[in-house]
């Protein structure tokens, strides 16, 4: 009986994933008034856009002729670019609150749910691939990731971590409860304390479905109890972590606040380091050398100040974000300065998803120029996941992830806060308009 019920179950996966590609199958000529090249970062005017099968076909000239069969969608008066990447997000469950215990009063179905309205909210503003770094309960970004597969969940392509890789009451812990109160097996799934553990750890977790492992290797501001300037893994329990997942085909990113935990995590060979508050000019130099991603939200500081002040959040989670958010901005012009490949990262979930794209404002600000800013949430993103042949860019033969906003966002980049019109695989979300 067990048998038949996974026979069938895995039989409506298929059926829905079909139903999801006879959708994307549609073939559309999108008209761009124009284009953003963001590989030679320039514009291409009045192009026409053909997709095929979820994927672009050709990029031409527009002309009044006959296009041939396929359904016209006129965005000849927006600027049109690639689908944007987010690589920090975290749509499982609510967004962080006052109540540290928060976690503890729901279910993986009910963060599931959750997660489904996350996910349709970063698709309409114009995010169709986030990589999402952790969730408290393990695997629960896994069934969400495959919701949205099998065309059950409208959202944008995830690649997830399935749990955090974290010591004991460290950084990737539901921590600051009450005495007495048990955290469930499920929210401590990736918990390990020594590098035989590590390796146990990531194996199971990719085994149950994850992309990618996210590793702790420092405190963190929204864990009470923890510094996040303080190391919690030695570079060798880091590197037992990236081995295994190499061994998968597969990377690790890490979680790094302090000037210790970043230089650990780079020379163990992570793929990304995240936050990176308290990085020094040695860890650019490393993070340089090394071809290591830096992914840091450096606009949720002021989310947290302006919303933990208003809403009585803990003065210790205050006190930590306060210490980290303007040293955190004054490294990463340094990184920009210096070279460092630099990923389009926001740490969603602290603030409400949605707003993903108010960052690129602050990334300008803090050195990059807009082309930058955007080929960071596009091709150096596809970059980072290695998925630079499918994502990333307006090209033949790639997943045709486009959206529309009006006005030209290299001169305001905030213009990309105000999506018009999505696609994502060949198909249509919203539009500005269509026939």
């Amino acid at each position: 009986m067990r048998f038949h019920r996974a026979a069938v179950c895995a039989f409506l996966t298929i059926v829905l994933a079909a139903f999801a590609n006879l959708a994307s199958a549609e073939t559309i000529v999108v008209r761009a008034g124009r284009m953003l090249d963001v590989e030679q970062g320039r514009y291409l005017t009045d192009r026409a856009i053909r997709i095929e099968d979820g994927r672009i076909a050709s990029i031409t000239p527009w002309t009044a002729g006959p296009r041939g069969s396929g359904r016209l969608v006129d965005w000849s008066a927006y600027t049109v670019l690639p689908g944007l990447i987010d690589l920090h997000t975290h749509l499982i469950g609510e967004i962080s609150s006052a109540d540290v215990a928060a976690p503890l009063s729901s279910s993986a179905a009910r963060d599931a749910l959750i997660g489904a309205a996350h996910a349709r909210a970063t698709l309409a503003a114009g995010f169709t691939t986030v990589r999402d770094v952790g969730t408290y309960r393990a695997l629960v970004d896994v069934a969400l990731r495959n919701a949205i597969y099998a065309g059950q969940v409208q959202g944008p392509r995830m690649y997830v971590a399935g749990a955090y890789v974290t010591v004991t009451n460290g950084g990737g812990e539901v921590t600051g409860l009450a005495p007495g109160v048990v955290v469930p097996d499920e929210m401590r799934r990736g918990v390990a304390n020594n590098a035989a553990e590590v390796r146990s750890r990531v194996r199971e977790i990719l085994a149950g479905g994850a992309d990618f492992i996210k590793v702790i290797a420092t405190g963190a501001v929204f864990a009470p109890g923890t510094t996040p300037s303080a190391p919690e893994y030695t570079e060798a329990e880091i590197r037992a972590a990236v081995e295994e997942a190499a061994k998968a085909g597969t990377f690790v990113a890490a979680h790094a606040h302090g000037t210790e935990g970043i230089k650990n995590a780079v020379r163990a060979g992570v793929r990304t380091v995240e936050h990176a508050s308290y990085l020094d000019d040695e860890g650019i130099a490393l993070m340089v050398r090394h071809g290591t991603w830096l992914v840091a939200d450096i606009y949720n500081g002021d989310y947290t100040e302006e919303v933990g002040s208003r809403d009585g959040w803990s003065e210790e989670i205050l006190h930590k974000n306060r210490e980290t958010t303007e040293i955190q901005r004054a490294g990463f012009e340094k990184a920009v300065r210096a070279g460092v490949r630099i990923g389009f990262g926001t740490d969603a979930g602290i603030f409400p998803h949605g707003d993903n794209a108010r960052q690129f404002a602050y990334m300008v600000k803090h050195g990059m120029t807009p082309l930058g800013a955007i080929r960071s949430a596009t091709i150096d993103a596809a970059a980072s996941l290695g998925r630079s042949q499918e994502l990333g860019s307006i090209a033949p033969g790639k997943f045709a992830d486009l959206i529309a906003v009006q006005g030209d966002p290299l001169e305001d980049i905030d213009r990309l806060r105000h999506v018009s019109g999505v696609i994502k695989q060949g198909l249509l979300i919203h539009h500005g308009g269509s026939r």
